[in-house]
């Protein structure tokens, strides 16, 4: 029997519902789990708390963005095509890898008249890796992330694309990291937050995404289901391991010969003279005159 829970009190659920605004995200997936949904989960929940949003969509083309955002108040919604012409052959093109910089985001997010800071979606940062080397995508997203126009930012990132050293660069930028893999019971979100004090914490919850985007998550805690009964390895055996109580207070109450009792302890303890008396038997040859005289010497 499957138990769910609210999701609530989970920690995707904070980061869903901007419970902890500001930051960088990182969603990362692999061809085996798309965390493209959940990516489009963000973007419903930033939209539907009066945020603007700005996609740098370089995958997926406007309609088909829109077309799964159905529902959804896409009136601040700003769409920047990179789907078309991601590396600008045509000329033309709106964005391109190349317009990844700070002063060219920053110049696309002011141009939408807003009271705060917009949240910036990146779909994904894997093109943008093929194309740009890695120090400038970070040093890009580590200044994009220090204030001004850009609040929160989100990122797709295809891990299974690139070097385990260049995703670990990238995800150690992230104040936030969202892994999505398939398990036995479904998609797995296994989350890392690092706080501001440097406190890292970790979950992992099993969630699924309904048609209308909303996450529903299950506790990995929460799944019970009856274990195997493991055999005892002391049932068979022909002498007996437990102890029974009367052993038990048998056992307690045993005066161990290397432990002193509070008696002993103040006999040997207590201080007062003494003297060593010698009292020599008829078979010790002791010389008065020499008491040396059993030395070779």
């Amino acid at each position: 029997m499957i138990i769910s829970f609210s999701i609530c009190s989970t920690m995707l659920h904070d980061l869903l519902h901007g419970i902890d605004p500001g930051g960088f995200l990182i969603i990362q997936d692999s061809c085996s789990c798309s965390g493209r949904r959940l990516l489009w989960s963000f973007i419903k929940a930033a939209l539907n708390r009066t945020e603007a949003v700005h996609v740098l969509s370089f995958e997926v083309s406007e309609d088909e963005l829109k077309n799964g955002l159905k529902g959804s108040p896409i009136e601040r919604l700003h769409f920047h095509n990179a789907y078309d012409d991601p590396l600008g052959w045509t000329r033309r093109a709106a964005f391109t890898v190349d317009h990844f910089c700070v002063e060219r985001v920053t110049q696309l997010v002011e141009q939408s008249s807003q009271v705060k800071p917009a949240v910036l979606i990146i779909d994904s940062l894997s093109w943008i890796l093929r194309h740009v080397s890695p120090s400038a995508v970070c040093r890009t997203l580590q200044q994009l992330n220090n204030g001004g126009p850009v609040g929160n930012i989100i990122g797709l990132l295809h891990s299974d694309m690139h070097p385990r050293g260049m995703v670990g660069s990238l995800c150690h930028l992230a104040t936030s990291l969202i892994n999505v893999v398939t398990g036995p019971r479904g998609d797995h979100a296994k989350i890392t937050k690092r706080l501001k004090s440097g406190k890292v914490l970790q979950d992992e919850e099993v969630f699924s995404i309904k048609d209308d985007l909303t996450v529903v998550g299950q506790s990995k805690f929460s799944l019970a289901e009856p274990q195997e009964q493991r055999a005892d390895p002391t049932a068979n055996l022909t002498f007996n391991l437990r102890l029974s109580d009367s052993q038990r207070e048998a056992k307690e109450n045993l005066a161990l010969p290397f432990v002193f009792s509070k008696e002993k302890k103040a006999a040997l303890l207590h201080t007062g003279s003494g003297r060593i008396v010698y009292e020599p038997d008829a078979n010790d040859d002791y010389d008065q005159e020499d008491p040396d005289d059993d030395l070779d010497v």
